[in-house]
């Protein structure tokens, strides 16, 4: 049996008892209904049930999460939508974290263990594993990582599968660090989606933002990745092809490790705009300005493609088990998925 940690939130003096753990799932149902009889049901409460519960969460945060409008409907208030975005928050880096509890894994023993993956953050590759390779056996520990980081712990054998991602045109300096941690005799690259980047803003893009130049000559409030990323190396190409100092960009060193966590910065009204995936943005219902388009890809050793594994690793990449991954997540196209590659074609 697997345990999994979950997030609790608490006023900070610890005068009352924690909220409860079903009011950012009711949030984010209301969020996406519009109305709170439509929540309810999404999260198996009673309408009288939701009704009390954000009203009396309400009361002890003195500030209303929720707005409910005769005749229309219901919405979050700015404090709810600030609640909505911080449990994504939270519960990402938890998952970042990967602190879990296998009680079994002592009795299985490690002979069974299916292959570690490191992974440049992916809204796709998260949802692929959760709902099938992990159930299926075919991958164990799934850690997210920066790209140049996944590479590295793939060449110093501490994972079995690395994903890393290329944006189509590439700077050589960062397609460079990419490929001296690949080794074309002895690795190989299963192609697993394309994807588009680009700037995330809030609904309606109110700054009217439509480029990195535009984002540093307005100054306005920016929220990076961490060094390291592919998402990095990006953001640096593309300062660097319009000439833009990173001094310029106001919140150039404020770091986020995932795509989920820059959304929900700007969803919280703490960034202006951040660098992420379109699939990341429609999460949090904000705007999108796409600027670049990118191929992710699995690196592994090329003995491991003649296994069992290999075999069904790549049947699912290219059947359902992907496709139904991909349903509901923007901004991807899965044609070609499973194909197997040399090194060079990431980079070609």
């Amino acid at each position: 049996m697997r345990l999994i940690p979950e997030i609790m939130w608490r006023v900070a003096s610890r005068r009352h008892a924690p909220l409860d753990r079903r009011l950012p799932r009711l949030l984010g149902a209301i969020r996406t209904h519009a109305t709170l009889r439509a929540a309810a049901a999404e999260v198996g409460l009673s309408y009288r049930a939701a009704w009390s519960l954000v009203g009396d969460t309400g009361r002890l945060l003195g500030v209303p999460v929720v707005e409910l409008r005769r005749g229309r409907g219901a919405r979050l208030t700015p404090a709810g939508e600030q609640l909505v975005a911080a449990s994504a928050q939270a519960a990402e880096r938890l998952r970042e974290a990967g602190i879990e509890v296998d009680l079994g894994a002592r009795v299985a023993g490690a002979a069974r263990a299916a292959p570690a993956v490191a992974a440049s953050h992916d809204l796709l590759l998260a949802a692929f594993c959760d709902g099938w390779a992990k159930p299926a056996g075919l991958v164990g520990d799934l850690a997210f990582k920066g790209s140049l980081e996944a590479l590295a712990a793939l060449a110093r054998g501490e994972v079995q599968v690395a994903g890393f991602h290329v944006a189509t045109p590439t700077e050589e300096a960062a397609a460079s660090g990419l490929r001296r941690l690949l080794d074309p005799r002895r690795d190989v690259l299963l192609r697993f989606a394309e994807r588009e980047q680009g700037l995330i803003v809030p609904r309606g893009n109110p700054k009217g933002l439509r480029s990195l130049a535009a984002v540093a000559a307005k100054h306005v409030r920016f929220v990076n990745r961490q060094r390291g990323s592919g998402t990095r190396l990006l953001i640096d190409q593309l300062l660097q092809e319009a000439a833009i100092d990173p001094a310029a960009v106001r919140g150039y060193g404020t770091e986020e490790f995932t795509h989920l966590a820059v959304a929900a910065t700007v969803a919280a009204g703490r960034a202006d705009a951040g660098f992420g995936l379109r699939a990341a943005a429609s999460r949090f219902r904000l705007g999108f300005v796409p600027l670049r388009r990118e191929t992710y890809w699995l690196a592994l050793r090329s003995s491991r493609l003649a296994t069992d594994w290999g075999r069904r690793m790549r049947e699912g990449l290219a059947g359902e088990p992907l496709r139904r991954a991909a349903r509901g997540l923007t901004g991807y196209a899965i044609r070609d998925a499973g194909a197997v590659a040399a090194v060079g074609a990431a980079f070609a």
